[in-house]
């Protein structure tokens, strides 16, 4: 069982024990005799070190908690005087503010529990095999479902093919995603029943991959909008199904150390389901829902408005312009340096791109969309700059989702039109072994650019984009440092001039995420007032080594006060 696999059966495993009631996991805090302590008790936490991102005081020794808020910050011997009656909590590590995730999809999460693992396969051969292995939890119906799958690790670095699916699979729909999320290997049976032939009219913004010559039969690979078509035929998750999941993906966040998400993309029934929780003190964690505004929920989004309650908010909305950049969706100014042919996909016409965001834009939304390609990100900055002087009485704050490819010129242009630019370090290392060859060596340089932004005076936002990647923010904090791999490669890291610093990696998700969600005031920091959302490491993630950063352990994670994490003696 890969490493992957067996976290996702930890997970399960706590879920079947407590998903039930989400509350009763993290409504009592343990102190240090093992007795419980009320979330309204005053806690004073002691640890090696707490890292405040305070300007006023950054380091402490221990913090005092109560009500949901940070009381006070110092020394542990001061804050133990000033408060006898607080009961102590050690922490055998360092306490940084609660670290969120600013870019992740939750049903996501939760989906890839239920579906083949083929993050691991090393070639065409090797994925076919681990689906034919797949038990009856990776069915939804009869279609079996898997993820995770990159020609690029592959001999050949070429797609796959329906062929050995089709042997494998005569009978049985086979749908797998890859492993952006922004393509999908299918079998002839799965395009059988979405009633795709040779015939079938790529749809806007999507390519259903075809043999050459002049039978133009679908090779099984289809490509960003193309996904829906074949998946529209596929049957939906039972609600218990999905709420169990949902259970997971809040579950394993919590595990990792994140207090809050930005889920971006949230389809109704998602929404739905977490105000539910919300509402009955079920919800372990913050959600920042970005509503999804390109699918079909977008009108009930839109009439609905923005919503704020307990642990979840909506007040965002999302859009795609542009595909992956590994699949060769990302919408280039150029051609691919590897493939001539190709510019990749705008995934919807700009002029209804344009009314979308105006529309939501008046009702007080704050809006992010995604751009990978250079093309896609030149058009976000110009649309989101002219919707922002359309509507001068929306709050502001619009994101540019990944801002992964940049021409050099846009890097200011989008600091100077006070855009976020909502970013994942973890994307430049996994994509780093082919992403020159995309791009070619000129315009690789505006390519996961996160120190010139920055220096540019963008406010930077990271996230996982989880679950194209891991949601542990160590390993996006490790990136974010090093540019290297997990064994360290390349030596100095990948174009180091964009490395940023312990503190600024750390910053963007804590500080630069609490801005990107409008909650500057409330959290990103620890200091008096501010809600009592932290995560406790075994190591410093500003000064310790890179090494021992992504090799550190999550303690215990806290939200408002709460113990909603505690990491195993």
């Amino acid at each position: 069982m890969s490493a992957r696999a067996r976290a996702v059966s930890a997970v399960v495993a706590v879920v079947a024990l407590c998903s039930a009631a989400l509350a009763g996991c993290h409504a009592r805090v343990p102190d240090q005799e093992g007795s419980m302590s009320q979330a309204d008790d005053a806690v004073l936490y002691a640890a090696q070190r707490v890292r405040t991102m305070d300007p006023s005081r950054p380091l402490a020794e221990a913090l005092v908690v109560q009500g949901g808020k940070v009381v006070e910050v110092g020394s542990r011997e001061a804050l133990a005087r000033a408060h006898p009656m607080a009961r102590v909590v050690e922490v055998p590590g360092v306490i940084v503010p609660g670290l969120e995730d600013s870019h992740a999809h939750l049903s996501g999460l939760g989906s890839s529990f239920g579906v083949v693992d083929l993050f691991g396969a090393a070639s065409e051969a090797e994925a076919v095999a681990l689906v034919k292995a797949a038990g009856p939890e990776s069915r939804r119906g009869d279609w079996i479902l898997g993820r995770g799958w990159d020609q690029n690790r592959w001999p050949g670095h070429q797609f796959p093919g329906r062929k050995l699916l089709d042997e494998a699979f005569p009978g049985v729909p086979v749908f797998l995603t890859r492993v952006d999320e922004h393509a999908a290997w299918v079998n002839g049976e799965a395009l059988r029943r979405a009633k795709v032939t040779a015939k079938t009219v790529d749809p806007e913004g999507g390519r259903f991959l075809r043999e050459g010559g002049a039978s133009r039969e679908p090779t099984g690979v289809v490509v960003d909008n193309a996904m829906n078509v074949v998946g529209a035929a596929m049957p939906p998750l039972t609600d218990e199904q999905f709420e169990a999941r949902m259970a997971a993906a809040l579950a394993q966040c919590a595990a990792v150390g994140l207090t809050a998400v930005h889920d971006t993309g949230m389809d109704l029934r998602t929404f739905v389901l977490l105000q539910q929780w919300d509402a009955a003190g079920r919800l372990p964690l913050r959600v920042y829902a970005m509503a999804d505004g390109q699918g079909a929920d977008g009108d009930a989004f839109l009439d609905r408005g923005t919503f704020r309650g307990r642990m979840l908010s909506m007040r965002s909305v999302k859009f795609l312009l542009d595909g992956a950049l590994g699949s060769r969706g990302a919408a280039l100014h150029e051609p691919y340096s590897d493939e001539p042919s190709q510019s990749g996909l705008l995934l919807w016409d700009v002029e209804k791109l344009e009314a979308r965001v105006h529309a939501f834009m008046e009702r007080g939304f704050q809006v992010g969309i995604h751009a990978i390609g250079d093309r896609a990100n030149t058009l976000v900055i110009s649309l989101l700059e002219r919707e922002s002087k359309r509507v001068p009485g929306n709050p502001g704050r619009h994101r540019v989702e990944h801002a992964q490819v940049l021409r050099l010129e846009d890097i200011p242009r989008l600091a100077r039109s006070g855009l976020i630019a909502s970013m994942q370090p973890i994307h430049a290392t996994s994509d780093m072994p082919w992403a020159e060859k995309r791009l070619g060596p000129e315009r690789v340089k505006g390519a996961y650019a996160w120190k010139r932004l920055l220096d540019a005076g963008a406010p930077l936002a990271f996230g996982s984009d989880f679950p194209v990647e891991s949601p542990e923010p160590l390993l996006g904090l490790y990136a974010a440092r090093t540019r290297q791999d997990a064994g360290g490669q390349p030596e100095g890291g990948w174009f180091p001039e964009e490395r940023l610093s312990g503190e600024q990696a750390l910053a963007a998700f804590t500080t630069g995420a609490a801005f990107a969600s409008f909650a500057e005031g409330e959290r990103g920091r620890l200091a008096p007032g501010m809600d009592a959302d932290f995560t406790a490491l075994s190591v410093d993630p500003v000064d310790a080594a890179p090494a021992a950063v992504r090799g550190a352990k999550v303690l215990a994670t806290v939200v408002g006060g709460r113990e909603v994490y505690r990491a195993a003696p």
